[in-house]
């Protein structure tokens, strides 16, 4: 039996979807390891007594500082 086109697209995105299922799990893997070791430093400063929660808030009003300025402002 002949493979028309529709059968060979079928199968072409069929396999395209596989792979791309593949590249998202490791990508998730990838994305968990990156979690751990975050987490590994930020337990790490506060072992050393630092405030990770004063420094992220310190860090986020920083930005929203710089982003609520104007453009002629920042240069």
């Amino acid at each position: 039996m002949k493979k028309t086109n529709k059968d060979e697209e079928i199968g072409f995105h069929k396999g395209a979807l596989s792979t791309l299922a593949k590249e998202r799990m490791e990508l998730i893997k990838v994305v968990q390891i990156t979690e751990q070791l975050m987490g590994a430093h930020v337990k790490a400063l506060k072992d050393l007594g630092i405030d990770i929660e004063a420094e992220a808030k310190k860090a986020q009003a920083e930005m929203q500082k710089t982003q609520n300025q104007k453009l002629d402002e920042k240069l």
